[in-house]
């Protein structure tokens, strides 16, 4: 359990703003249990989609109070709300990418991107890392 708890909290703080990783504990937890391969996924994915979430809603709250004073100048936010609704929920596709995944989904709380949208996406960008991840481990272990 405690195992499950560690990838859990692991992947969650890895999808956050906060620099982390969580691949190598899911690696490891797939060498050591190759039979757990779906669970472990599932609980990486959940911590992560979860930690994502964390991101919206910092970027919600942040479109709110001190958003508001970083685009002071409207002409500067009709241009950053001209491109993420040109780009938009597109972008969401690469929030599994290191380093820029992260502030992709700030930024989608930010521009107020539809929080069903916003799980929906993610939620198959981030367990569609994992899924290749564990497929990458468990046929290395063959």
């Amino acid at each position: 359990m405690e195992a499950y708890l560690s990838l859990f909290a692991s992947s969650l703080v890895a999808a956050t703003l906060i620099p982390a990783q969580s691949e190598a504990l899911l690696v490891g937890l797939i060498a050591y249990q190759p039979t757990q391969v779906a669970l472990l996924i599932l609980v990486a994915s959940v911590g992560n989609v979860l930690g994502a979430l964390i991101n919206w809603t910092l970027g919600r709250f942040f479109a709110q109070s001190a958003g508001k004073r970083m685009f002071k100048d409207s002409s500067r936010l009709r241009r950053v709300t001209s491109w993420y609704e040109r780009f938009g929920w597109i972008t969401l596709l690469g929030s599994w990418l290191p380093i820029i995944g992260d502030p992709l989904t700030f930024c989608a709380g930010l521009m107020r991107e539809p929080l069903w949208r916003f799980v929906l996406i993610v939620s198959f960008a981030k367990t569609g890392r994992y899924l290749v991840l564990g497929w990458l481990t468990v046929s290395s272990l063959s």
